[in-house]
């Protein structure tokens, strides 16, 4: 029984394997400390790996699902966010995560209509624009407002359901144009990206299952981040994270225009 084991261990660490946990690791590390870049860097990464998209995408909404609530319930024991009943952060994540039904049958509608690289376009041209605002406006202060929270929400579902990313970006980066702090806006987007991901696992587990030998190494990888990701946001100053999430979400918008041109 022990050879068996041991054969069995054998067979399911391999090189493609240990790429997963890694990146899974190092990607959703990123995306708890700064709300963003786990879906956008990491699917690219599988597809070089060898993976076809219809394994990637149930594995990582799987991972995203666990990380994100995981994430936001330790975001809310370090003190980065407050989750409390009738806390303005619980509302908001609760916002966000409703927001993204009715965007996605929104963005389900439009895509039947627009070419998809006009869909790539627009989300890069939006986050790049994101990221140059943050950082251009990094010492002002907005005050705090529900209509951009409302609006951010759908465009950020909106965005997910067309092209499966952008959500992140716009859901964090929107956030703090529209009068939260950089530390909560990151606990925040934790837990209703955990949220938006339900209904897709839920679907997919209904209709064309997932795929264990894909989804249980991102699941290992990002998971074992999570805790590093909660205490360096604790430790960094918001100031700091404002900085990191302009400059990140700057970067992805800019990386997601060139492979327009690719």
């Amino acid at each position: 029984m022990l050879a068996r084991l041991a054969e069995t261990c054998r067979s399911f660490l391999t090189w493609q394997v240990l790429v997963m946990v890694v990146a899974a690791f190092l990607f959703e590390y990123v995306d708890s400390t700064l709300g963003m870049g786990y879906g956008t860097t990491l699917t690219p990464v599988l597809l070089l790996v060898g993976y076809e998209p219809l394994r990637i995408v149930p594995a990582v909404l799987l991972s995203e699902l666990l990380t994100g609530l995981t994430s936001g319930v330790l975001h809310h024991g370090a003190g980065n966010v407050n989750f409390r009943k009738g806390s303005r952060d619980r509302q908001v994540a609760l916002l966000l995560a409703g927001c993204s039904i009715v965007g996605t049958l929104i963005a389900v509608a439009v895509s039947l209509r627009l070419p998809k690289w006009a869909l790539t376009g627009y989300i890069g041209l939006l986050v790049f624009g994101i990221g140059v605002t943050i950082l251009a406006t990094r010492n002002r202060t907005y005050g705090f407002s529900w209509k951009k929270i409302t609006g951010l929400g759908l465009l950020a579902a909106f965005n997910k359901g067309m092209s499966g990313g952008g959500y992140g970006p716009v859901v964090c980066g929107g956030q703090m144009l529209s009068g939260m702090e950089a530390k909560n806006a990151i606990g925040i987007t934790s837990m209703a990206e955990g949220l938006t991901c339900v209904v897709g696992v839920i679907l997919y587990l209904a209709t064309t299952g997932i795929d264990g030998r894909v989804a249980l190494p991102l699941v290992i990888g990002a998971m074992l981040s999570v805790p590093l990701s909660v205490h360096s946001v604790k430790a960094f100053s918001d100031k700091w994270l404002r900085v990191a999430i302009g400059v990140l979400t700057l970067v992805l918008g800019a990386t997601t225009l060139v492979r327009l041109f690719l």
